[in-house]
């Protein structure tokens, strides 16, 4: 930048000071081809950023960089489940759960006005977002007979709970009373839901229809709680036309990876003469573990983005800051319609997304073509600030595993336990208050079997997701190698699925079925989300002899019981299924990457805190630790894993990506 450019803007105005001069009459309007706000036009330069998936400390960074490349405004979902964990308790960044100090959605809004951002609020109640179960608390899933996204009281019931919670604390926040609300979108993408009544593999799926009165009542709960700003929908709009909005009462807008003009074009055929807005404009993608890593063209991006502003559109990049689903937030796919689990498909830990920025933060290309355009093309001219330096990143010493505890023994530590008659979902089981178990595993165990050489164990249907079999606490199921493992035993892909149990007679043995839940799917048709997870879709047999009374014992790895684990032994170089533990001492925190590729499969936590969880077969290699998450001095860091460990705990300054096919 010249000297004269330099004067030149250091007189422009700061983007509120230009929307707000002369005070604020009016909010965001499309009711034109091109949005106003406040009387005057606006095109909306917006990136998702999702407060949820980047710790507290590190929100005034991303969003300076989102402002820094020309944005005017950040788009973020609101995750039901982390704000309401259990039915009436809420946490927004004060309520004690591990994700606590996620959720601090005020000081996250009042944070991005402070950087000159105005947002869009997306609170759901379903907000798909590759997050598990699509933002849903799992007790819903107890609720007989419930009817998830349409009219049915026992779901608006909560809905309602929720909303009437959360909703006065986003009102405050709306640009016509002084913050940096401009947009809510209702719902999401909700005419995916829409389907057709057919045969489908020998199951008959029933048609639905989205239901409009759901849309109706969501609105006027916004409307009740005193939301005045504009309210949209977005899907597919190409593929689902009006099947999920309300065209007189709704802004509809689209969601879209190419081809902008033929989604536009459908928006103006919808809605005459009104606003034209990419929702999701996707500039990369997400992982399943198992795939190769998705990366997606600069040059694609660059000339999607000049369409957009040419036609004249307006977007919000999803994502511009992917992010991580730490803890046991990633969601899920089916890759079929059926409700079995057998085309389940898991993302990974990271959401990086491939986007602008990386998850931890980096710029890449794609940032830097962005900032070109915008200084090109964006209107009105304001004061922009220079990119924040990068955050650095260290590759710290490896550590040594110096703790271990077998798995049948950490088993046998646990307070819980339930018996049951059959294997019943963790969703079910009478703990929390009578709310269940929503992440983590569970381990059906049977006590005092008489095992004759050559006896098999039979799970009747799908598990869901993966499960270990271990008799008298020797790993008997195979280990993960490669993605072709998911066609075999011990996960979901296999009906019926069966293992040998012994090659011996065995007296008084126990079993221990230890079954990981994955990851909720976070879309699809509406049959999909009556997802339990464990063993509940048929009996477990061994031989031909239905099995009963099987002990119900939930690891669900919560903070507070991380900390608490006293069990540990003297490390020996073992490598079977457990825990492993090892102490990382810092000086001064940095962001780093914890190096899996030893490693088998299981879940990293660091101080307690569940990070994430990896698997050999990729694409992820590495856990990203941001240095919030560490502290001066000596931090422990727990492995649990599944298969085959090892004797130290690697860092390194980047992510890995590798798959094994």
């Amino acid at each position: 930048m010249n000297m004269y450019q330099t004067m030149q803007a250091d007189t422009l105005p700061t983007l509120y000071q230009y929307y707000t001069d002369g005070g604020i009459k009016y909010g965001l309007d499309s009711n034109q081809n091109q949005f106003t706000l406040n009387g005057k036009n606006i095109t909306l330069y917006s990136g998702a950023m999702h407060y949820f998936r980047t710790p507290k400390q590190l929100w005034r960074d991303r969003l300076k960089k989102m402002r820094a490349a020309g944005l005017n405004t950040v788009e973020t979902y609101v995750p039901w489940n982390l704000h309401e964990p259990t039915p009436g308790v809420f946490d927004f960044g004060q309520g004690g759960t591990d994700m606590q100090d996620f959720l601090d959605i005020e000081t996250f809004l009042k944070t991005a006005q402070e950087e000159d951002l105005f947002a869009i609020l997306r609170p759901g109640p379903y907000i798909c977002a590759e997050w598990e179960f699509g933002g849903f608390p799992s007790w819903l899933l107890r609720e007989k007979d419930i009817k998830f996204r349409t009219s049915d009281e026992k779901y608006m019931g909560p809905v309602r709970r929720f909303f009437n919670t959360l909703l006065p604390i986003l009102a405050a926040l709306q640009f016509i009373n002084g913050g940096p609300i401009i947009m809510f979108q209702v719902e999401n993408e909700y005419g995916s839901t829409k389907t057709v009544s057919r045969l489908y593999k020998n199951k008959y799926i029933p048609r639905f229809s989205p239901d409009k009165a759901y849309l109706r009542e969501l609105r006027n709960i916004y409307m009740k709680n005193n939301i005045t700003e504009l309210m949209a929908t977005a899907d597919g709009v190409t593929t689902f036309g009006t099947a999920g909005t309300i065209t007189d009462l709704f802004l509809v807008t689209a969601n879209f990876g190419d081809s902008p003009k033929e989604s536009f074009d459908a928006l103006q055929s919808i809605q005459p003469n009104r606003s034209k807005m990419a929702m999701e404009y996707y500039p990369g993608w997400f992982d399943h573990w198992g795939e190769e890593h998705h990366t997606t063209s600069v040059l694609d991006l660059i000339m999607n983005i000049e369409l957009i502003i040419a036609y004249p559109g307006s977007f919000n990049i999803y994502m511009f800051h992917g992010g991580t689903s730490f803890g046991f937030m990633n969601g899920a796919n089916l890759n079929n319609e059926l409700t079995d689990n057998s085309g389940y498909q898991p993302d990974t830990t990271s959401y990086d997304y491939d986007s602008p920025l990386t998850e931890a933060g980096d710029y890449t290309l794609k940032y830097n073509m962005i900032k070109l355009i915008l200084e090109k093309h964006g209107e009105p001219k304001t004061k922009i600030p220079d990119p924040p330096a990068s955050t650095p990143r260290v590759a710290y010493e490896s550590v040594k595993i110096v703790e271990y505890i077998p798995m049948k023994d950490f088993i046998d530590s646990q307070n819980t336990s339930l018996t049951y008659q059959n294997t019943i979902p963790m969703e079910l089981l009478d703990i929390n208050n009578n709310t269940g178990q929503s992440y983590g595993y569970i381990v059906y165990r049977k006590s005092n079997l008489n095992l004759t050489s050559g006896d098999s164990l039979t799970i009747q249907g799908h598990v869901c997701d993966t499960v270990l079999v271990l008799v008298n606490g020797q790993l008997i199921s195979p280990v993960l190698k490669s993605a072709t493992s998911f066609n075999k035993f011990g996960y979901w892909r296999l009906a019926n699925s069966t293992i040998t149990l012994a090659d011996k007679d065995i007296q008084e043995a126990t079993v221990d079925l230890v079954v990981e839940n994955w990851g909720r799917v976070n879309y699809g048709k509406l049959p999909q989300y009556y997802q339990y997870k464990g063993l509940w879709q048929g009996d477990v047999l061994i031989g031909d002899k239905i099995i009963n009374n099987w002990q119900h014992i939930p690891l669900e790895f919560k903070k507070s019981q991380n900390l608490a684990i006293s069990q540990w032994k003297s490390f020996a170089n073992n490598t079977g299924p457990g825990l492993y533990k090892g102490y990382l001492n810092v000086e001064t925190p940095q962001d780093t990457y914890i190096n899996m590729e030893q490693w088998t499969k299981g879940i990293v936590m660091v101080n307690g805190f569940v990070l994430g969880r990896y698997a050999v077969i990729g694409p992820q290699q590495c856990l990203y630790l941001p240095a919030p998450l560490l502290k001066q001095g000596e931090n422990s860091i727990i492995i649990f894993e599944h298969f085959t460990g090892v004797d130290n705990i690697s860092f390194s300054k980047d992510q890995i990506w590798n798959t094994i096919p």
